[in-house]
């Protein structure tokens, strides 16, 4: 910050003085356009000038032209002629003061690379439109043989980007592409080679998916006695092979691990009759062992613990995803 000096037994009135040394920062660009102004509690701790003279002296800066009050943000230096000041007024930078500076930045990088002025502005509307075509409609592509995978995606989705998600098999996603525009394709990294190779050739943006780590669910097992006995539900087929592979590695054969889909009432209910801990990974599976449950409880001694995993896409992915769709 830069520090304001008064003099108080100066004939000129302290008013101006601060005035002035505020008006040369911004001639200087000591403060550039687009610069937040100290607040005035902060100046008044620093010269030792009332809040209300300082108030004064913003009120005779703004009315020079020399900065603008943004309603709920503060004081900011406004830009002039070329620098493009009407884009300071924008109430936007209310929320984002920064904004400015970093399209300036941008538009700087571009120029310097030996794009026009007109150049660059069809870059970045066309980026712009772009994206906003592409977060129109979302594709996820999964192979017909794990459409459980898509299902658990879709919901997932759904439910934190609060659009509409369409579920494509990957043997039809070419022709799905053929009937539409723009679309944005999403799918878990363990399909994104198949994926690629069907998009790519028609510049369609693919988005690759990352799983939860799963690490809770983890230390769980770790912690299984030996020959303890877990059962794994999920909607889709790819992830109970995975995850008997993944069990396997950790703990060998020290554990009896059976898996079910919800659709498999005879699989569900030899699992809870014989399960000590039961996961799963979605509500609907969730729900389905509740049931199968409920059906054979006189028939345990005990019933299983139920462990409900949080999520099948992992929150960096999904927050990549907003801002790649403009949503956040």
């Amino acid at each position: 910050m830069i520090q304001f000096r008064i003099q108080p037994d100066s004939e000129i009135p302290a008013s101006a003085q601060l005035f002035n040394q505020i008006r040369f920062a911004i001639a200087s660009r000591q403060y550039p356009p687009g610069y937040k102004l100290p607040s005035t509690r902060a100046l008044a701790m620093q010269t030792g000038l009332h809040r209300n003279t300082i108030s004064k002296v913003y009120r005779q800066l703004e009315e020079d032209g020399l900065v603008e009050s943004l309603a709920g943000s503060g004081i900011y230096v406004r830009a002039q002629g070329h620098e493009g000041g009407s884009k300071l007024r924008s109430p936007i930078l209310g929320q984002y003061p920064q904004a400015y500076k970093l399209v300036q930045k941008a538009l700087d990088d571009l120029l310097g690379e030996g794009c026009s002025l007109n150049q660059a502005r069809e870059i970045f509307l066309a980026e712009i439109d772009w994206r906003l075509r592409c977060s129109a409609q979302v594709l996820v592509a999964v192979p017909e043989q794990d459409k459980g995978a898509g299902e658990l995606i879709v919901d997932e989705l759904e439910q934190a980007l609060q659009i509409p998600i369409q579920l494509v098999k990957t043997e039809d996603l070419s022709a799905a592409l053929d009937k539409t525009s723009s679309a944005t394709v999403v799918t878990s990294r363990y399909f994104i080679g198949e994926v690629e190779a069907i998009a790519a050739p028609k510049a369609v943006r693919v988005i690759p998916l990352d799983i939860h780590d799963y690490a809770k669910e983890m230390n769980l097992v770790k912690n299984l006695a030996k020959e303890s006995c877990i059962g794994i539900v999920s909607l889709s087929s790819g992830i109970l092979r995975a995850t008997e592979v993944i069990l396997h590695g950790i703990r060998g054969d020290e554990l009896l691990v059976m898996t079910a889909q919800p659709k498999d009432p005879y699989k569900l209910h030899a699992l809870v009759k014989r399960a000590q801990m039961i996961f799963s990974t979605d509500l609907k599976s969730f729900n389905a062992v509740q049931d199968a449950i409920e059906l054979v409880t006189d028939d345990i001694i005990r019933p299983p613990k139920l462990v409900r995993c949080d999520n099948y896409i992992g929150d960096k992915s999904i927050n990549l995803l907003k801002r790649e769709l403009g949503l956040g």
